[in-house]
């Protein structure tokens, strides 16, 4: 049987949006509820599926459903195309009003409130009636998921040198490294010297898990060090940058955290001789997926104002 025959006038998108609830729900009685039709359309629009396509999705067991492999690998494309099909829809509504439109960001806390604040602020200068939605992607190898299943228009955040994923790509806009502060009014920052060593038993304030916090360890390992046990493990930047106020802790924030948190909080670079691991600030997108209109605009506000932390 011709594609054109089995898919392209038989599979209905309705069908596919069934099959994806089902999955998700584990269950057609359950999938039956979200979608507010009975039971038996469900399993008609499933059966439906099945049939065209010429393959089980799913095995049927007593607790529920389970997919099937055939069933993983029309969901996994479902997914995109779904995707697809809200950015087209995006791309629509952007060509009705140009000032309109959607922009889904993933990015980890330190570029939400450093790097994408001009950006952000630019924006709304310029195209007050696109909509902004940012997600918390504090480790950016985890959050790949985000940008495959179409819940964000692009990930932008550090990166290791040797990323490589095939289906992704890597804009990398400027490179980045961890630097050693305290409050200006911290004992340390008087120092016009200061060795690592002496550091290793100071309360610090560190991201528990974040890109600069493994270049901040691998710089103490390289010294033959430990790594700091003391202090306090926040996610927050802006807890940390405020306890670093009080002059009684020290912090490894990136450089570009830095750059944007200067005007507020009083922080002084420690002289310390240290070989950081630097990374690669990156936007990330999904090859092949087209982006609406508004998104374009908004990287190229990133890309601008990334040049000048280039700089």
């Amino acid at each position: 049987m011709k594609w054109q025959d089995r898919i392209g006038r038989r599979l209905t998108l309705n069908d596919l949006h069934v099959f994806m609830t089902v999955a998700e729900a584990g269950s057609m009685m359950k999938a039956a509820e979200q979608l507010a039709l009975s039971q038996s359309s469900v399993s008609k629009a499933i059966a439906n599926l099945e049939r065209t396509i010429g393959v089980h999705l799913f095995n049927r067991t007593a607790r529920g459903v389970d997919v099937t492999g055939h069933g993983r690998a029309l969901l996994r494309r479902s997914v995109a195309a779904f995707a697809e099909l809200r950015e087209v829809i995006n791309d629509i509504e952007v060509l009705v009003d140009s000032s309109a439109g959607e922009i889904r960001i993933g990015c980890p806390e330190a570029i939400a409130s450093g790097l994408l604040v001009p950006a952000l602020t630019r924006l709304a200068e310029q195209h007050s009636a696109v909509i902004v939605k940012i997600f918390a992607a504090n480790n950016l190898e985890r959050e790949f998921q985000l940008l495959r299943d179409g819940a964000v228009d692009f990930l932008l955040g550090g990166i290791q040198k040797s990323f490589i994923e095939h289906d992704l790509h890597a804009e990398v806009l400027y490179e980045d490294r961890p630097f050693i502060v305290v409050g200006e009014n911290n004992r340390w920052a008087k120092k016009r010297r200061v060795e690592l060593a002496e550091l290793v038993d100071e309360p610090w304030l560190l991201a528990p898990e974040s890109i600069f916090r493994s270049s901040v360890a691998a710089a103490f390992k390289s010294k033959g060090l430990s790594f700091p046990r003391l202090g306090v493990r926040s996610y927050s930047i802006y807890q940390r940058l405020t306890l670093l106020a009080t002059d009684r802790f020290i912090g490894g924030e990136s450089g570009s955290v830095l750059q944007y948190s200067s005007d507020r909080f009083p922080f002084k670079m420690l002289p310390v001789e240290f070989s950081p691991q630097s990374f690669s600030v990156a936007i990330l997108t999904l090859k092949d997926r087209t982006m609406a209109p508004a998104v374009h605009t908004f990287l190229g506000y990133v890309r601008e104002i990334a040049q000048s932390i280039v700089k």
